[in-house]
Order: structure tokens, then sequence, then C-alpha cells
């Protein structure tokens, strides 16, 4: 039975460094889903409530349903430009979607912001602009993850509480 992973949140908060850590640990036959590599590296698109980047991911979605044993979906996605593809989640995965919404404060996702790689190619003015603060899904049931845990510490829990 195919599982769902939805890492959720603002710019820097954290969601790729845990969903590439999942990936790892749930192994073989996992789906990796990054919005920002669909939208920003693949279809070179903006962001918005009618992104082309949602089409595809819905076809990754369907595709990760059919192939996969977990998929993990990840990136900002504000929830309401994204709800057609959660409601499309839940209709593929049922019971089966894990969400999580990362719920960090500004301050610390631009301080993490600072150690990525990319953190040359944006900066905080940048940021704020994306910032949509506490975009809780009305779709999706998410547990959120709160600055106060470290990535070890999240990754466990996330794993633990689907294995």
């Amino acid at each position: 039975m195919c599982r769902l992973i939805i890492l959720r949140g603002n710019s820097g908060s954290g969601k790729t460094t845990i969903a590439k850590e999942l990936q790892r640990k749930f192994g073989s036959n996992t789906l990796l889903i990054s919005q920002d590599a669909i939208r920003r590296e693949m279809l070179m698109v903006s962001d918005g409530p009618d992104t082309p980047a949602i089409p595809m991911l819905k076809e990754l979605l369907q595709y990760g349903k059919t192939h996969c044993e977990t998929v993990i979906l990840e990136g900002i996605m504000v929830a309401d430009w994204y709800r057609p593809l959660f409601e499309l989640a839940k209709e593929l995965f049922g019971k089966n979607i894990y969400a999580y919404y990362f719920d960090i404060p500004f301050e610390e996702t631009l301080k993490r912001h600072k150690t990525r790689a990319k953190s040359s190619e944006f900066g905080e003015e940048a940021m704020r602009e994306w910032w949509v603060e506490k975009d809780y899904s009305d779709v999706l049931d998410e547990t959120t993850i709160t600055a106060d845990k470290d990535k070890d510490t999240i990754v466990q829990e996330i794993y633990g509480s689907i294995k």
C-alpha cells in the first residue's frame, strides 16, 4: 500500500533537508517530488494560483501512487494555490497521507537559509515577499513542526510514525 508524505512550509524552513533524509531512510522505491525542482528547474515557471507546475505535480503523484511504496512531496505549496493538488492527493492516497507543516519563525528560516548552497540565489527581501504566516491547509490534516526540534528528531518522529 502506497503512502504519501507531504512536507510544506515557508522557504528555508528545512523541508528539503528532511525530505532527502526521509527518502534515504525509506530507501528503494521512494519517490521524492520537489516543488522547486519541478517549478524552477524543469519548467522554469512562476509560482501562483495557476502555476503550470500543478498539472505536472498531479501526474507525478499519480505515477507514485501506481509505482512506488512511498511518495514524498515537498515544497512551499501555498495552501490556497495548491488546493487542487491536495484534493487529488486525498483522492489517490486516502488515509495514507502523512502531512506536515513547518511553522518556523521568519528569523529562523532566514538563519537556516544562509547555510544553504542556494543562499546566493535569493535573500531576505525575496523571502519576506514569499512569506505566508501560518499557512495551514484546510484540506490536509497536518502535523505542525516547530523550530524547537532539530533535523534528526524530526526525521525520527516522521519515520517512526509511518514505518
